[in-house]
């Protein structure tokens, strides 16, 4: 098996980014999830709150980074002085946060219709990823909670199987906002996986990840009126353990290297989970 998609999402929430391949240290892929929308008492922002999120089209450079939308005007966002910060909360995680200038978060704020500021996690930004899973001190930007995010081929398409069984449509990948698509026929082989070594890089695989409302949205308008992934989830991925309640797909990854991924490596499965993971039967 092998990598067949990788993905970076630099703005939290909104498009991801299709790459050939990454570096990763600790905090996983290089450039993921450094940016994300707050309200102005720091309350981050996602599609599950703006779905027009999804719209918004980043491309990163050396110095600036340039926000598109359809029928908008570009912004260019010029890198934030580390001297302008403020207090944001990732879901039960304070950080301390660099902001971008005043012109970005006004045009950002025109575009969403609600006040929002753009803020970076930037070199004097801390965050620690939960220990009871994760381990002591594993550092993690603004994704919800991890790392790396690593789905199969095989599952994506044993729940479009379930999804067509029943006549509710077809949903890509990218529903997943996964890091790391592993090519595999096999259906839910990431349960039984403990460790996979990418490129010389070992993974820990370290906790299942429940889904939202996310996957019900397209991700590149953010229109809820499409295929709908949720039915075929609590049908034959429902969570059993109360530890992580809900539908489930793909696993979160904590990194234990540096180096580098790209697409066609080899996966290798180091160490695996004979009890995989207890689900609701219907």
């Amino acid at each position: 098996m092998q990598v067949s998609d990788l993905f970076i999402y630099p703005l939290k929430s909104a498009r991801g980014i299709a790459i050939s391949s990454a570096s990763v240290d600790a905090f996983g892929l290089a450039g993921d999830r450094r940016a994300m929308l707050v309200d102005p008492s720091g309350h981050f922002f996602t599609q599950r709150e703006l779905q027009d999120l999804a719209r918004i089209d980043i491309q990163p450079a050396p110095s600036y980074m340039r926000l598109k939308m359809d029928g908008k005007s570009d912004i260019i966002v010029p890198p934030p002085h580390p001297e302008n910060r403020m207090d944001v909360i990732v879901w039960k995680s304070p950080v301390s946060a660099s902001v971008a200038d005043e012109a970005t978060n006004k045009a950002l704020s025109a575009w969403l219709g609600r006040e929002v500021r753009m803020v970076f996690f930037d070199r004097l930004a801390k965050r620690i990823a939960s220990p009871e899973w994760a381990g002591e001190d594993t550092p993690v930007t603004f994704a919800d909670g991890y790392q790396i995010l690593v789905t199969t081929t095989g599952s994506l398409k044993a729940l479009n199987a379930n999804l067509a069984a029943h006549g509710e449509g077809a949903v890509g990948m990218e529903r997943f906002r996964p890091n790391i698509v592993i090519d595999i026929d096999e259906e839910w082989p990431e349960d039984q996986w403990a460790a996979i070594e990418i490129g010389g890089i070992r993974l820990d695989l370290v906790k299942p990840c429940a889904r939202c409302i996310m996957t019900t949205q397209d991700q590149t308008t953010g229109s809820r009126d499409v295929p709908n992934p949720m039915p075929a989830m609590g049908r034959i991925r429902m969570s059993a353990d109360r530890r992580v309640p809900g539908p489930l797909f793909g696993w979160n990854a904590v990194p234990r290297g540096e180096g580098s991924v790209k697409i066609g490596d080899t996966v290798t499965v180091l160490e695996g989970r004979p009890e995989g993971w207890a689900f609701k039967r219907r």
